[in-house]
């Protein structure tokens, strides 16, 4: 299906601008919006709130924790890629994206899995970004969107964020990776609290499971989906933050993507974007994706550093313009 933007988005003057209420603003994004989304549609994922085990890791066998540690962050805890992979056939799988992954040896299957088993080097640019600039999160509210195993939302949380929602398209991701290491860190955490004591394993278990029910949701379908979710949630949820590394890939996602911005981004909010320059094979890249931020005219989009090892890449943000 041809995939194409008809929008007339009429250019607002200095003047017209200084009369604008905050309500016609809204309503203004609101139109910008819509008109992004009014002509794109694709067979739809149905998004999933996932409810909390107590202990997420106790399903799964032959797990291997490793630690991630980036200049000045706190260190960051997930399984070990490597070992997940060899014990993918071990694991529950719905969906069977392990399987497919291993049989096709692909790293993304468009519309099956999108690629959330693996940690793509822009999140680590992006990591390093927040490590250069001293960001911290105390008080806000986090959406790590594409999220795979989470690291981004982990920080945050290390952080001292309040809120952390994590969403990927998979919900396999979601419960046999995203979950787990949420629960790594947080027991991480409880355990460097509590130094001169020692809960038994069921009680720090507990401990890190409160604190994931109160700080943290766990969703996983498509952007679409996704949003619907979230807009029939009483009150609809806005954030400060929204991080999302490799998700601009494919240009047939860019319309969801970018409502999920214009919908669930508080007004002051800023969304921390990493990517590559291009992305061989599906079409998508940092040009593809400026040029149709710029059409709809809804956010204005900045660069904030560039990598250029390897295939050259970057990290952007994106905020609501004035």
């Amino acid at each position: 299906m041809a995939f194409s933007f008809n929008f007339d988005i009429p250019l607002q003057t200095e003047e017209t601008h200084d009369k604008e209420s905050k309500d016609d603003k809204a309503k203004d994004v609101h139109l910008k919006c819509s008109a992004a989304s009014a002509t794109f549609s694709k067979k739809i994922k149905d998004a999933v709130e996932h409810q909390l085990l107590l202990d997420p890791l106790s399903h799964i066998e032959n797990w291997v924790p490793e630690t991630i540690t980036i200049g000045a962050l706190p260190p960051l805890l997930c399984l070990n890629e490597s070992v997940f992979e060899k014990t993918a056939p071990e694991r529950e799988d719905s969906e069977e994206i392990l399987a497919k992954t291993l049989t096709q040896n692909s790293d993304l299957i468009s519309g099956v899995y999108e690629g959330g088993l693996k940690i793509w080097e822009c999140t680590y640019d992006l990591l390093e970004y927040i490590d250069d600039a001293g960001e911290t999160f105390t008080g806000k509210r986090v959406l790590d969107l594409g999220c795979g195993a989470g690291l981004l939302g982990i920080l945050a949380l290390k952080r001292g964020a309040t809120k952390v929602d994590f969403q990927d398209y998979n919900s396999t991701v979601i419960e046999q990776l995203t979950m787990p290491n949420v629960f790594l860190n947080c027991e991480e955490d409880d355990e460097n609290e509590e130094e001169n004591s020692s809960p038994p394993s069921k009680r720090k278990a507990l401990n890190a499971s409160e604190k994931l029910l109160e700080h943290c949701g766990f969703f996983s379908g498509d952007w679409k989906s996704f949003l619907i979710l979230m807009q029939n949630k009483t009150p609809s949820p806005k954030y400060d933050i929204i991080f999302t590394s490799e998700t601009i890939y494919n240009t047939d996602y860019y319309s969801s993507l970018h409502n999920v911005f214009c919908d669930l981004l508080d007004e002051n909010g800023i969304v921390y974007l990493s990517t590559k320059s291009h992305y061989f094979g599906v079409g998508g890249g940092l040009h593809l994706f400026e040029k149709f931020v710029e059409k709809n005219n809804v956010f204005q989009i900045r660069n904030l550093k560039d990598v250029e090892q390897g295939l050259k890449r970057h990290v952007v943000s994106l905020t609501f313009r004035k």
